[in-house]
């Protein structure tokens, strides 16, 4: 980055202020007309524009106009000082404007007749009213409902009514407010269902994402596995196909022949040709099936299976590299895995050892398996350098490699481990007292849970 680059991002970034002129990013403007400001003053607006129906009422008059003013200018100041970045805030506004709301209610019933006012029968709605506009809150609901009950009395009282019909009057804002607040909650529980499904389907399909990325991720990884084995498979499909060509030839010149070879001649090129054809068949297969990115569930599957599976691929890299032996005991218990993915995880320490043995006179690999107790122990073991002490530690890190880059994309080991420990398993690097390299796989076996397992000794 050249010192110009670096200056003018100082500047940018920078809150400082030189006089009136800020050089720091503009901060965004406040949010002054949020919906819910707008609808507050959408309804002052209504209130006062509400005078026409008191002059109907009770003709024209001042107190009315007052007492809408008056309410108006109560919704606008609340919706120009609300803090609606504070929940505790605007539960005090709500409870404010629903008190604003029920005394001027109260008032203009007061000024337009009183208990003769057509105002008088709409006490009971005013706690619904507040229960629509306040879902959320159910303390607007309970305190309008209070000061209608209150209200309500009053003015029954003062005006000399029986106790029964104060009571009947102060008995249904009460029940208005009850239903309202029923209602509210009802709304508010259906809310939380709606909000909880909506992140219940947002953690579902985050969870769809991540293991279709983990099967993208591992294709990739088997991908560039098979790219490292390509040029070893080209050479392993050509012996055949060479032969295959040469029997074809023979056969040819000796149909077209006069003198045509014996039977059995021909039978022994028929049974070549088959041979040939079939070890091409098999490679093809094998790097079919291995490449394949099915969601597949753990079965249980016998170790013995699955090294076969990763050796046969394995040896196309490792046939001018190393000798590779195999020593898995057909009686070892089956472990629970999908299979495929278990032989890419041994193909891949494989490949690995391949790489670090390459151009080494005498190199071996050795692919050695026991059981202990409740494990099942996978040892993947080589006679190169082993693993440096600076890179033992950092070997499973993602994109980690020592490779170049045409080699090694730092995915294959890490991506190992945590198939292995799918399974139940662990994937453990060290290094041989006698040389080399060792991969040490571990597996509860299938139908023991493998956090209730002892302890075992180290295989050595």
């Amino acid at each position: 980055m050249s010192p110009s680059t670096v200056l003018r991002s100082t500047v940018r970034d920078s809150p400082e202020k030189v006089g009136p002129w800020s050089v720091g990013p503009a901060a965004p403007p406040p949010a002054r007309w949020s919906p819910r400001r707008k609808m507050l003053l959408l309804f002052a607006a209504g209130i006062l524009s509400q005078y026409s129906l008191d002059v109907l009422v009770a003709g024209l008059s001042g107190w009315p106009l007052a007492i809408r003013c008056l309410w108006a200018l109560g919704m606008v100041a609340s919706a120009l000082l609300m803090d609606e970045r504070s929940a505790s805030a605007v539960r005090l506004h709500s409870a404010f404007l629903s008190a604003v709301a029920s005394l001027s209610f109260i008032g203009l019933v007061l000024v337009t007749g009183a208990t003769g006012s057509v105002y008088f029968h709409f006490f009971p709605c005013l706690p619904l009213i507040m229960c629509l506009l306040y879902p959320q809150d159910s303390l607007s609901a309970s305190l309008s409902g209070v000061l209608c009950s209150v209200g309500v009395s009053g003015l029954l009282w003062v005006e000399g009514r029986p106790v029964s019909e104060v009571l009947l009057w102060a008995g249904v804002v009460v029940t208005a407010t009850l239903i309202g607040a029923y209602g509210a909650r009802e709304f508010r529980k259906a809310q939380r269902a709606e909000a909880e499904g909506r992140v219940e389907r947002a953690r579902r399909e985050a969870l769809e994402q991540l293991a279709i990325s983990e099967r993208r991720r591992a294709h990739s990884e088997k991908l560039a596995t098979l790219g490292q084995l390509a040029a070893s498979v080209v050479h392993e499909i050509n012996n055949p196909v060479a032969f295959i060509h040469s029997n074809l030839d023979y056969l040819e010149q000796e149909v077209l022949s006069e003198t045509p070879a014996s039977r059995e001649e021909l039978a022994e090129v028929f049974r070549e040709t088959r041979v040939g054809v079939e070890r091409v068949r098999q490679i093809v297969a094998d790097l079919r099936g291995f490449s394949r990115m099915d969601a597949e569930e753990p079965t249980e599957c016998a170790l013995a299976d699955v090294v076969s599976d990763a050796a046969r691929i394995a040896r196309l890299r490792l046939q001018h590299v190393a000798r590779l032996e195999v020593d898995i005991p057909a009686e070892l218990p089956p472990v629970l895995a999908v299979r495929r993915r278990l032989a890419q995880v041994l193909l891949n320490l494989l490949v690995n050892a391949g790489d670090a043995l390459e151009g080494r006179r005498g190199a071996e690999v050795h692919i050695r398996g026991r059981q202990e107790g409740a494990r099942v122990l996978l040892l993947v073991e080589d006679n190169g350098p082993g693993f440096p002490p600076d890179v033992l530690p950092r070997l499973f890190e993602t994109f980690f490699t020592t490779k170049g880059p045409e080699k090694g994309t730092g995915l294959g080991l890490a991506l190992s481990r945590e198939m292995v420990e799918q399974f139940g398993g662990t994937l453990v690097a060290e290094n041989r007292a006698e040389g080399g390299a060792r991969l040490r796989l571990e597996f509860p076996v299938s139908g023991c849970p493998s956090n209730s397992l002892p302890e075992q000794a180290a295989f050595r």
